[in-house]
């Protein structure tokens, strides 16, 4: 009876916490495959996220561990870096998130364009998409985003030619057509998760045929983990590793608040508290970079999966890490047996769904300054890299929002006799400034101007600057000054209007 009254709901999270493992499993071992780590260390960052990320305050049913999100930077930082400098680069980000959580910036991640994230999403599902194709055939995918996707028609006349990469594509689209068709099945089927049903059918068939389809190569699990030693901590004297780790910090971050938004809408329970929810990311994070694991984010899918199987406390998510545990320990020869292309579908799938196509058609119809954000900050991450296609993106998204905020009226009075009269309204900010200057010297140099600026709600130093500049010049071939009434001018007093020539 007392352990009901401690554990009130035991029983919903219990069996929440198995639904949830079951999901995690195969996502887990999948984005370290395609993260070009060793399987285990997908697991190593499950377990961290559900026990130690799952025991923090924050966000109470919220999932957190590897995300397919991560899979092209953290492919990237290997191979750029090597494999021990990654212990450095997710400890470091960690360390960054829990000081951003101590200084309270977790709700700040809110106030990035909801564009930018989704185009950044767009952006890593389509690279996914591409790098995972190539290893649907067991092909070897291109360094670059631009590269894999331009090299798909010729992969695919390669794979063509062979009969062990048109076996190992059949294992792959299997796999996806599984997921796919899983949802149409009764609700009694869907308690086994389609992730995971997909990957136990596709290595079924693959034993069953004696396919010739490669598997997952597995080296235990106390040997998977790495502690970044003293040679990986030396490779922060490369200046180009801190910008990895700011887009590590940034990203995981974003996705993990973003995720947490999504979560609180699924739940009438506790709301997430934004900075606790960075730092425990954070936390989890420093102990995944000491463990030299992948890095962790909160993910969509295994949040939601844990609130739809009844999850009440945080108790499943710290129970499913326990789940993983014990397989990493018990039965860690499982994962030889998985096929790379079911993997690879698995990701395939995950990309796909990361592209957010309703949300592009939404976005041209009402605000296609948002859709062009979308589309550009996912181009660029294809075309360049991730870190830059963000940083693009988000310039973007300030100039757009600037531009937006520089809504600036001219008004020309001219009666034919007496000065000409100018009046200015709105935001006067230098983004406007060609369009003033234009006007106001296409009028007559020979009659005297009345500048009224007492419309004007801002008026930045290179506007006010020009003006200043563009009076004296038309005053200088003898016309009268030009008389300007100044914007009103807010003190401790009353608000007071000023009538000055230039």
């Amino acid at each position: 009876m007392e352990n009901r009254i401690k554990f009130p709901h035991l029983k919903q999270d219990f069996a929440a916490s198995l639904v949830v493992f079951l999901v995690a499993l195969p996502l887990c071992v999948g984005v370290a495959v395609a993260s070009g780590v060793p399987a285990e260390l997908g697991l190593v960052t499950g377990i961290v996220g559900g026990i130690v990320t799952g025991l923090m305050r924050g966000s109470s049913l919220q999932v957190s561990g590897p995300a397919a999100g991560l899979t092209v930077l953290v492919f990237e930082a290997v191979n750029e870096f090597g494999l021990p400098a990654l212990g450095v680069i997710v400890l470091a980000a960690g360390l960054l998130q829990l000081a951003m959580g101590a200084l309270k910036l977790g709700r700040w991640f809110r106030a990035i364009s909801v564009s930018v994230v989704e185009g950044m999403l767009a952006g890593i599902g389509l690279v996914i998409i591409a790098g995972q194709l190539y290893s649907a055939a067991g092909l070897k995918a291109p360094a670059s985003g631009l590269d894999k996707i331009l090299g798909l028609p010729g992969a695919a006349v390669d794979a063509l030619g062979s009969t062990e990469a048109l076996a190992s594509l059949a294992i792959g689209a299997g796999t996806i057509a599984v997921m796919v068709g899983w949802k149409r099945l009764p609700k009694q089927v869907q308690t086994v998760p389609g992730a995971l049903a997909a990957v136990v059918l596709a290595t079924v068939v693959t034993l069953a045929f004696s396919l010739p389809v490669a598997t997952v190569e597995v080296s235990g699990l106390l040997d998977s983990i790495q502690p970044p030693g003293m040679d990986a901590f030396g490779e922060l004297a490369n200046p180009a590793i801190f910008g990895t780790i700011v887009a590590f910090t940034l990203i995981a971050s974003a996705e993990s608040l973003f995720s947490a938004a999504a979560v609180d809408r699924l739940h009438d329970g506790p709301r997430t508290e934004y900075d606790k929810e960075l730092m425990a990311q954070g936390a989890g994070n420093a102990v995944c970079g000491a463990l030299g694991a992948l890095p962790m984010t909160a993910v969509i899918v295994r949040s939601s999966a844990n609130v739809a199987a009844g999850a009440k406390t945080k108790a499943s998510r710290v129970l499913h890490g326990v789940w993983l545990l014990l397989f990493a320990a018990l039965l860690p020869s499982t994962l030889a047996l998985i096929p790379l292309p079911a993997l690879a579908g698995i990701l395939v799938h995950a990309g796909w769904k990361l592209i957010p196509f309703r949300e592009i058609v939404s976005l041209w119809r009402e605000h296609r300054g948002e859709a062009l954000i979308l589309v550009v900050t996912a181009v660029s991450i294809v075309a360049v890299n991730m870190f830059e296609g963000v940083l693009i993106g988000l310039a973007l998204s300030v100039v757009k929002t600037a531009w937006e905020a520089s809504h600036l009226k001219l008004e020309i009075i001219d009666k034919g006799a007496g000065p000409v009269q100018a009046y200015l309204s709105g935001n006067a900010t230098f983004l406007r400034l060609p369009k003033i200057l234009d006007s106001l010297e296409a009028l007559p140099q020979d009659r005297p101007v009345e500048l009224d600026l007492s419309g004007l709600h801002h008026l930045d130093h290179a506007c006010r600057t020009a003006l200043e500049n563009w009076a004296e010049r038309h005053s200088a071939v003898g016309t009268e000054p030009v008389r300007v009434t100044e914007p009103v001018l807010v003190t401790e007093r009353e608000p007071v209007k000023a009538a000055t020539a230039l």
